[in-house]
């Protein structure tokens, strides 16, 4: 027997949630859990593995509820159902860079709500079979790696997601690194000089291509803690070849150089 498909809230009306959330149950469909701010949205996806993510477009939060939308479609291929009140009508076109499955306008019948969810999911299961492999591979082996940092970074080069790994390297809590510029969480020095290393990512997202540092260079966090590292810069690029985001992963390097 195939289980049933998984809804993710995020939305801080309670009273919006409590309505939907039975009426969906009804349905055959199992309520994922609930998340009331954008920062909690990127980590809890990962976490629950929802088949489908219902968020209010006026989610609260440091990150836009639209951004969240977009890098949980593109970085884990989840889709979004948005709710929204006629108010919201002048964000359909950001709305719609999200690409999300549906929008639900507020007020909306039980039939509204149904319809939509059923209608998301399949569009989404064609439409993901067009998007290839995901970006950061396996979301939940990301996460839990103890070998690897892994920070990922919007365009603007703030940090929006990272694993516990990274929390080490960079003595921070994902919550006091969100939506921080890295370079107030860390910086890169040459182990030859003792300089900061030019730029990194935006040398990577300038030419779209990835960059490897490997050799004499180490990492310095706020609280001044130095380690060598291997460093590698990747863009990723949107179902639209565009930039959205760049990864950033960190090993320790324990080669001695002469």
């Amino acid at each position: 027997m195939p289980l049933a498909p998984r809804i993710l809230f995020a939305a801080d009306d309670a009273i919006i949630v409590n309505l939907m959330s039975p009426i969906l149950q009804n349905k055959g469909y199992s309520i994922a859990g609930t998340i009331k701010n954008s920062e909690e949205a990127l980590v809890k996806t990962i976490d629950a593995a929802p088949d489908l993510v219902v968020m209010d477009v006026n989610l609260t939060g440091l990150m836009d509820a639209i951004d969240a939308a977009h890098y949980i479609f593109q970085l884990f291929h989840v889709p979004v159902v948005f709710i929204a009140g006629t108010s919201d009508e002048t964000k359909v076109a950001r709305i719609t860079y999200a690409q999300p499955c549906g929008i639900l306008f507020k007020p909306f019948a039980a039939i509204e709500i149904t319809a939509s969810v059923d209608l998301a999911l399949s569009i989404s299961a064609d439409r993901v079979r067009t998007l290839g492999n995901l970006p950061v591979g396996d979301p939940r082996k990301m996460m839990d790696s103890e070998s690897e940092a892994i920070i990922i970074l919007d365009k603007r080069g703030r940090v929006i997601l990272f694993n516990t790994y990274a929390s080490w390297f960079v003595d921070k809590s994902f919550k006091e690194a969100f939506m921080r510029h890295w370079r107030d969480v860390m910086m890169f020095v040459s182990e030859t000089n003792g300089e900061e290393v030019s730029d990194p990512v935006t040398a990577a997202t300038k030419h779209m291509a990835g960059s490897i540092y490997d050799a004499g260079i180490s990492i310095v966090t706020t609280t001044s803690k130095r380690r060598k590292v291997i460093l590698t810069i990747r863009p990723i690029r949107d179902n639209h070849d565009r930039l959205i985001a760049s990864v950033m992963s960190l090993k320790e390097n324990k080669k001695t150089y002469r």
